[in-house]
C-alpha cells in the first residue's frame, strides 16, 4: 500500500469522525425534539435548474420548527419553498440541508421560515418540550 493512499484513508476517516461529531453536537443544540413520524404533504417552489415545481413530498423526523422532506428534485440549500400539508394549511419553509440523496430521492432538512401560530400547529401534533 503506498504512503499517498494511507493518508488519503486517514484523511477520510478523519472526515467522517469530524462530520460525526458535529451532528451530535448540532443535535444537542436542537431547538426542539425530533419525532419519528412521516406525514405526506405538497411542496412547491424553484429547483436546482430554475423551474417551478408543484409535487408530492414526503415529510420525516418532525419537529416544531421543520422536517426532513424527501422528494426527486434537486434543490438548492437556502432555497424558499412552500410546504402544504393535508388539511391544506400552508407555510414557507427554507432548506438548511442536503441530508443525503440516494437512487434518485433527495433529502432536505427544512426550517419554517415564520414561526407564526399557523407554523406552530402545522403538523397538527404537540411536541414534547426540551429540558
Amino acid at each position: 500500500m503506498s504512503l499517498k493512499h494511507t493518508e488519503h484513508r486517514h484523511k477520510t476517516n478523519h472526515t467522517h469522525v469530524a462530520a460525526a461529531a458535529l451532528n451530535r453536537m448540532q443535535a444537542s443544540k436542537r431547538r426542539s425534539s425530533r419525532m419519528a413520524l412521516n406525514a405526506p404533504v405538497g411542496l412547491s417552489g424553484e429547483d436546482r435548474l430554475k423551474v417551478t415545481f408543484t409535487m408530492s413530498a414526503k415529510a420525516t423526523n418532525l419537529n416544531r420548527h421543520g422536517a426532513a422532506v424527501q422528494l426527486p428534485r434537486e434543490l438548492h440549500v437556502g432555497t424558499l419553498v412552500k410546504l402544504k400539508n393535508q388539511r391544506g394549511h400552508e407555510v414557507n419553509a427554507r432548506i438548511v440541508s442536503q441530508i443525503n440523496a440516494i437512487q434518485g430521492v433527495s433529502t432536505y432538512g427544512i426550517e419554517f421560515v415564520d414561526h407564526d401560530e399557523k407554523a406552530q400547529q402545522f403538523w397538527g401534533i404537540s411536541f414534547p418540550k426540551n429540558s
